[in-house]
């Protein structure tokens, strides 16, 4: 994902890898989502993809977040890049 950092981007470059579904446990935002296992139980295994996306909560959208928490904070760019760096912590962290 590091190639995207420097590129002007009007959305967020999800590399749809699940993981921040599988970790839906670890925050006190998304604790409401997990199934038991700090999974989401709306994460489908077999696909890695959200089996509810078009009408995910607000907490899954990051545009959504943007504008109702961080907009008076940072531009859209750096706060896609901060989220970019979450992305690959978390990749590197359970990869």
């Amino acid at each position: 994902m590091a190639n995207f950092v420097n590129k002007k981007m009007n959305t967020f470059p999800c590399s749809k890898c699940g993981l921040c579904c599988q970790l839906v446990g670890t925050a006190q935002e998304t604790k409401d989502l997990d199934r038991g296992d700090s999974v989401c139980l709306h994460y489908d295994e077999g696909t890695k993809l959200c089996s509810i996306y078009e009408n995910r909560p607000d907490i899954c959208r990051v545009d959504k977040q943007y504008s109702l928490n961080y907009s008076q904070e940072y531009d859209w760019d750096t706060f896609v890049r901060i989220n970019i760096k979450a992305c690959e912590y978390i990749i590197s962290k359970h990869s």
